[in-house]
């Protein structure tokens, strides 16, 4: 059973200008995830959700002043990038880089050999990434490609599953997955999620602007975000509700806060 703790957390961004004072993004955010656990996180463009993302992952523009993050009790915000990863936390983007010169292959054994503390038996490795990559409809020659060159956004989003899988982490955190997917990779993508809730039982942390994802995943929490905080929390329910209404109501309450 694992559990990411964030409490209270304030968040700027360094500005393009590097005389222009940082932007407050989030205004005290407070959220807990455990272990099985789907909380969806919504909200309008410009309202932090990203923000959230890149303060967990250890995005150095992301300039965490105040608050707390915490994996199972140990400190977030006192572990490098790499060491959030091994220990436990995963961030797939919403705009995946592309990597010229690493073959998608090399990229995803180095990847697990530096989460699992040592190297996957090659005739063990291969098995298993050939099985993850024909769940998720992934054509075997991508193996030898080029980390996300010349990829289509769905085959992007696709590899980003693929890691997800192969590298088994606590908390998944899947900020705007859904976005450019067509409609069958929308739900390869999310089989791909449901498979790794399942199997490993992990905590899952979806961004998302629609609801057309909590078609295929669904939320045991929804998370209202607007202006930098959460402003109201329920279950499935509530996507239902923003699906029907919008944020209206959600955005005139954190502006007259």
């Amino acid at each position: 059973m694992s559990t990411l703790e964030i409490r209270d957390l304030h968040v700027d961004v360094a500005q393009s200008d590097d005389a222009a004072q940082p932007i407050e993004i989030l205004k005290g955010v407070n959220l807990t995830v455990s272990s099985g656990e789907t909380h969806a996180i919504m909200g309008p463009n410009g309202s932090g959700k990203s923000t959230l993302s890149y303060a967990i992952a250890g995005h150095p523009k992301y300039r965490v002043t105040s608050g707390s993050i915490t994996l199972d009790g140990e400190d977030v915000l006192e572990m490098s990038v790499d060491e959030r990863a091994r220990a436990g936390l995963f961030l797939a983007m919403q705009y995946p880089v592309e990597v010229p010169g690493v073959s998608m292959s090399n990229f995803l054994r180095t990847a697990a050999t530096a989460v699992r503390g040592e190297a996957p038996k090659l005739r063990h490795w291969v098995k298993e990434a050939k099985e993850a990559m024909t769940e998720l409809d992934i054509d075997p020659a991508f193996a030898e490609r080029s980390v996300n060159e010349g990829f289509s956004g769905g085959e992007k989003k696709r590899h980003e599953i693929l890691q997800l899988g192969l590298l088994a982490p606590k908390i998944a955190i899947l900020d705007e997955t859904d976005s450019g997917l067509d409609v069958d990779a929308l739900r390869v993508v999310s089989e791909g999620v449901n498979r790794y809730k399942e199997r490993q039982n992990g905590g899952i942390l979806l961004i998302t602007h629609y609801t057309r994802i909590l078609r295929y995943i669904t939320p045991e929490f929804v998370h209202v975000f607007a202006g930098g905080r959460i402003v109201e929390s329920g279950g499935a329910e509530l996507a239902d509700e923003l699906e029907t209404n919008g944020y209206e109501r959600f955005t005139k309450s954190a502006a007259s806060a």
